[in-house]
């Protein structure tokens, strides 16, 4: 139970709002190229451009004022959510990628897609949102994490990898690797499911009766393809980065797949996006900032969703080890395309980053793709928490970690 002693130990974090302009550094004036989420900048000449770019991105912050977490939890993020926010903006990118599109832009006051409106949705602080902070800190419950603690990268992405399975509206496939290892043939199972036609001449898998199975393929009878968010948890050192790391961390940023990391410091999460030299480019969740609602005409103002300040920068080498990359790949195609980048840049280091396999270890258990519950969700309508909790077996427990 939440009692006035930890609300007021919560209040200082409620009220932090960050003043960019006090400790952000402007870009530099230099040649060097700007990598961000796939794409290159010549910061030189396309400062602007770069700006809009960083600035299209969905941005997540600490919000308060919002229903408490389970009905008496806590009703502000501040000063624990910030890996779950971070997580929310690397599966947001991965949905703008997937319904608008990498070149998509953002501008303000214009009005945008449907698909945009929806996805923003999707991840507004209410329990009925299917990644709201609500459905997050309550699916931590079953990964350990008490309610108001604070998670690690791997955590959230076992806590998305099972929040996507009631989204059927973006129906996606969510792989996060194990041992540092990605299977080619497990993905491939997972991301394949047949058409609605083929359905009469073999039984399909229940992931087949989502409508974005039906318009891909060559034929009738040929898999579709289920699009992939590709999480690969890493340790990239003990207590800091190991240097040797630094060119393939790098280098994942400039896959057209990419979807940046999570990571930061302890206790302390960002979002990278890019990279510029040897210095991060990140979005900061650490702004605390109102509940923001779905108005009377059923959109949402989206202003506070977007960071227009220029992002932070830090040293790589000052990156706590523990990561999580991400990659989006909306069809076949573009999996095959990342599995030869990585194989051409990530493989070729004497102490690679991570591994990637054709076959499935024989010493690990059978892969069995994850299955969707009875209960399902259309879009941004999501089921009751309550009955969430239940298909998972989960005790609501809204103890806080000690600040």
């Amino acid at each position: 139970m939440w009692t006035g002693v930890r609300y007021a130990v919560l209040s200082k974090y409620e009220n932090q709002i960050t003043i960019f302009a006090d400790y952000l550094e402007e870009f530099p004036d230099t040649d060097e190229l700007v990598w961000i989420l796939g794409k290159q900048h010549l910061l030189k000449t396309e400062k602007s451009k770069l700006l809009s770019d960083i600035s299209a991105r969905l941005w997540f912050t600490y919000r308060r004022k919002f229903s408490p977490i389970g009905g008496t939890g806590p009703s502000s993020d501040a000063g624990w959510g910030c890996m779950l926010r971070c997580g929310q903006m690397m599966l947001a990118q991965a949905l703008i990628c997937r319904h608008l599109g990498r070149d998509w832009n953002w501008e303000k006051q214009k009005e945008q897609p449907k698909e945009y409106q929806r996805i923003l949705q999707c991840f507004l602080d209410r329990k009925d949102c299917c990644y709201s902070i609500h459905q997050m800190a309550q699916m931590g419950v079953g990964e350990g994490k008490s309610i108001g603690e604070w998670f690690g990268p791997n955590t959230v992405a076992q806590v998305l990898k099972k929040l996507a399975l009631f989204d059927e509206w973006n129906s996606l496939a969510v792989y996060v690797s194990m041992d540092n290892t990605v299977v080619i043939e497990d993905i491939k199972k997972m991301c394949r499911t047949l058409p609605l036609s083929a359905e009469t001449a073999a039984e399909s898998p229940p992931e087949s009766l989502n409508a974005s199975t039906q318009s891909k393929g060559p034929s009738a009878c040929s898999p579709a393809w289920k699009p992939l968010l590709l999480i690969v948890p890493l340790r990239l050192g003990i207590n800091q980065i190991n240097p040797v790391y630094v060119d393939a961390f790098k280098e994942c940023f400039k896959m057209p797949q990419s979807l940046g990391a999570l990571g930061g410091k302890p206790n302390n999460a960002y979002y990278f996006i890019g990279f510029l030299g040897d210095e991060l480019i990140f979005l900061d969740p650490h702004t605390t900032q109102t509940f923001v609602d779905t108005e009377e005409n059923g959109t949402v103002d989206d202003q506070t969703f977007h960071c227009l300040q220029p992002p932070q920068r830090m040293n790589i080498l000052n990156l706590d080890p523990s990561v999580a990359l991400g990659f989006f790949c909306k069809e076949e195609k573009d999996f095959d395309s990342w599995c030869s980048l990585v194989q051409k840049e990530i493989l070729k280091e004497n102490l690679r980053m991570f591994e990637l396999v054709q076959k499935h270890p024989s010493h690990w258990p059978p892969f069995v793709p994850p299955a969707k519950p009875e209960v399902t969700t259309t879009g941004a309508e999501f089921i009751d928490s309550t009955e969430q909790l239940e298909e998972f077996d989960l005790e609501e427990d809204f103890e806080i970690l000690s600040i």
